[in-house]
């Protein structure tokens, strides 16, 4: 919310109190309670006045917490996050109050009230009249605070974003909404951003937060919460890996999540119409044309129509639910069924729910209800235990035949004025709603199958949304343009802390044409995860046309190559927080080059992948310094520049990074179930060092420094059939001992 109008007057309606001075602090190790005096007027002094109280933290070395409060803290919830006090170190002047944790320090002035966030040099100030209590014209209390932006500094992140990548000049509330992916409105809307000046920025509440990025002040974040507590941390990296390390160790990282879901999905798609032989005959189809399939989702047809949710099988269509599922299983597939929050009035199990209390209900004390997406529909109440545990018994059942994983969609809608279990305000629940519904599919899900092997396919997210993957990018239509925004949400949802991501290949909406279809099987196959999926027609790729079928097989055999390489990414993942698909600037932050860039990105810290916006294959991308290897074509190239190039429908810009390894398996199916067995590490343009991850019920580091006559290459455990290649050169090597040397003039080995 804009709280002035331009630089010298409140907006209309708008009552502003920001603190003059401190007046007194409270100091223990780990705690320090400041309380700064609004004084009112030309009232005498040490009469009436208004205390904003800051409370300052550290959960670990590099990070503050700063909690300004109003009074004492009203009803409110936060998110999940890590619990724990680090020392804090204290120097007071006749000035000012300085208070550091590691490299991170906030200094507080005490007679104007100002404060200013340091490391060796200042990160961000909030100067005088910048944080205090807002009063809006219909007397709602909120807590603002401003935080100075430099010459040059740019804002990432707000969770899943398909507006430009780059955050100045927009508004921003934090307000989970079904929009589809047109407009800068979202489904995963995150309380955290980061700047490329070192820090990050994140705000303790899923209530409706509120960003004027470089809006009310052209050099500022104004960033208000409606409540009368603003809780936010910031955190020291200075490189986004660490502000994204930072953030996950507070708020969660993902576990590791089952290979076989890297593999390609295939689904109905929405409102086809679709029986046990209409897609066995397109599954056998794909495996006829050697197209490596791991997924098959049924959407939400699987259940009798205006029904949803009921959880029981539309018979009609699938009398033999179980048997299907069996003969399914046999051909080497996982199955997903889609599900949702909500309960039609039609519902079997709509009764049972109500009459339990297990919905959330009106002001009258009655169920909240609404003809929207289904007759009378409820939703299921998360606040309440009872509920949630009602809810797994429903899913339960449906994993006793021999489903392995759910699309949690919807999530985005929980009313406002809705009556919750919990007694908690609507306003509070709408955003952390989701969090509460995925948690609970996730736990029955990891309850049943153990830990890493646990996945959902979900459309909403929030804070801590992380720690239940995977998501998808939600509704886009088969466009170029929403190609272009699908990658910018997911780039944004990657720096918001969100490590894994994917989105419908081809477009949701409309039936895409070939050539777009193509171009996006390249981008979706260079995801972390890959679904064909759509609203009204099967994404198989002979309803294109046959050489979408070529294009899909290669895509795929080159994805199942690279999962070595992934899974390692997504070990790395679960211990770092790190996203599979990295905005350029994440891997390169001294480049100002990287700044803007949103049309290409880092899959991991090796593969640079340049999607084609274009019918023609006509892609301008760029290469940061350095030699870097077309992956796909072994041409070397130097970075530090732009480049141009045409692709036809097989390839795509996919460069290797110098100092990389790239692990590599076999093609097809086998590559989900061969663990580390037999992977070949090819070592590209190796000048100093590289490492990489593999994980085969165990971490596996592989580290490789280069020396003055040779490489020395360092796996931290053994793997049968390991081979070790340099880039280049024709002959590979195999790798039976942990440690060995490669003298580079004539490839021999010392062991």
């Amino acid at each position: 919310m804009r709280i002035y109008n331009g630089a010298y007057e409140l907006m209309p309606g708008i009552k502003f109190y920001s603190p003059n001075r401190l007046y007194e602090y409270s100091f223990t190790e780990n705690k320090i309670v400041i309380h700064a005096i609004i004084e009112q007027g030309n009232i005498p002094e040490k009469v009436h006045g208004r205390i904003l109280s800051y409370t300052i933290s550290s959960p670990f070395p590099d990070a503050l917490r700063i909690q300004i409060r109003h009074l004492q803290p009203r009803q409110m919830i936060k998110f999940d996050t890590l619990n724990c006090l680090s020392p804090l170190e204290l120097k007071d002047t006749p000035e000012s109050l300085m208070i550091t944790s590691g490299q991170l320090g906030i200094k507080f002035e005490k007679e104007k009230w100002a404060y200013s966030f340091f490391t060796d040099s200042v990160l961000s100030e909030s100067s005088y009249e910048s944080a205090g209590i807002v009063f809006d014209h219909n007397n709602k209390e909120y807590i603002t605070e401003k935080l100075s932006l430099g010459v040059g500094e740019l804002v990432y992140g707000l969770g899943e974003r398909f507006s430009p990548f780059v955050r100045n000049g927009q508004s921003v509330v934090i307000r989970n909404s079904d929009p589809a992916t047109e407009s800068d409105l979202g489904y995963k809307n995150i309380p955290f951003y980061m700047t490329n000046r070192g820090y990050g920025i994140f705000i303790n509440t899923p209530a409706f937060a509120d960003f004027e990025i470089c809006t009310e002040d052209v050099h500022a974040v104004r960033m208000s919460v409606p409540l009368n507590e603003l809780d936010y941390f910031i955190f020291y990296g200075p490189r986004p890996k660490s502000i994204i390390n930072h953030y996950t160790h507070v708020t969660g990282r993902p576990p590791l999540i089952p290979k076989w879901s890297l593999g390609l999905w295939l689904t109905t798609s929405f409102t086809t119409e679709y029986s046990e032989k209409v897609i066995t005959e397109q599954i056998d189809e794909m495996f006829r044309r050697k197209i490596p399939l791991s997924v098959f989702h049924f959407d939400c047809y699987w259940m009798k129509e205006r029904h949803w949710c009921n959880f029981l099988w539309d018979t009609d269509s699938f009398p033999d639910p179980k048997g299907m599922i069996s003969r399914l299983k046999k051909k080497g597939l996982k199955i997903c069924l889609w599900i949702n929050p909500y309960i039609s009035e039609l519902s079997e199990i709509f009764d049972e729910a109500a009459e339990q209390g297990f919905f959330i209900r009106n002001a009258q004390g009655g169920v909240y209800q609404q003809d929207w997406w289904q007759p009378g529909l409820a939703m299921i109440d998360f606040t309440n235990p009872g509920a949630c545990e009602w809810y797994k018994d429903k899913l339960r059942t449906l994993l006793d035949v021999g489903v392995d994983t759910f699309k949690t969609d919807f999530g985005e809608s929980a009313p406002v004025d809705g009556i919750y279990y919990s007694g908690v305000d609507g306003s509070q629940i709408h955003n952390y709603y989701t969090y509460l519904y995925n948690k609970t599919v996730f736990e029955l899900l990891t309850r049943y199958f153990g830990e890493n092997n646990t996945i959902v396919f979900a459309r909403s997210a929030t804070t801590g949304s992380q720690k239940f993957p995977v998501h998808w990018g939600g509704d886009s239509q088969a466009r170029y343009t929403s190609m272009y925004g699908q990658l910018r949400g997911g780039l944004s949802f990657g720096i918001s802390g969100c490590a894994l991501w994917s989105h419908d290949i081809g477009g949701f909406y409309e039936k895409p044409r070939a050539d777009i279809y193509k171009r996006w099987i390249a981008f979706g196959l260079l995801s972390s995860h890959s679904r064909l999926h759509g609203n009204d027609s099967f994404r198989v790729p002979w309803n294109f046309d046959e050489e979408s079928c070529d294009v899909l097989r290669h895509f795929s055999e080159l994805k199942s190559r690279l999962i070595p390489y992934l899974y390692g990414l997504c070990y790395e993942a679960s211990v770092t927080g790190l996203p599979l698909m990295r905005p350029m600037l994440m891997e390169f932050p001294d480049d100002p080059g990287v700044d803007y860039l949103d049309r290409q990105y880092m899959l991991g810290p090796s593969l640079l992948v340049a999607p084609v916006f274009t019918t023609g294959g006509e892609v301008t991308f760029y290469l940061p310094k350095g030699t870097w290897t077309n992956f796909l074509t072994g041409r070397k190239v130097q970075g530090g520049q732009w480049i141009s190039e045409t692709h036809d429908f097989f390839s795509l810009p996919l460069y290797v990074r110098e100092n990389s390894i790239i692990p590599t398996g076999p093609a097809g199916q086998d590559a989900f179930s061969t663990g580390c067995k037999n992977t070949l590490l090819t070592l590209y343009n190796i000048k100093t060092s590289a490492q990489c991850y593999l994980y085969d019920d165990k971490e596996i580091l592989v580290t490789v420094q280069k020396k003055d006559d040779g490489i020395r290459i360092d796996v931290s455990d053994t793997i049968s059939g390991l081979m070790i290649k340099i880039h280049g050169s024709v002959e590979s090597i195999h790798c039976e001992k942990r440690t060995l040397f490669i003298r580079s003039e004539n490839m021999s080995i010392e062991e």
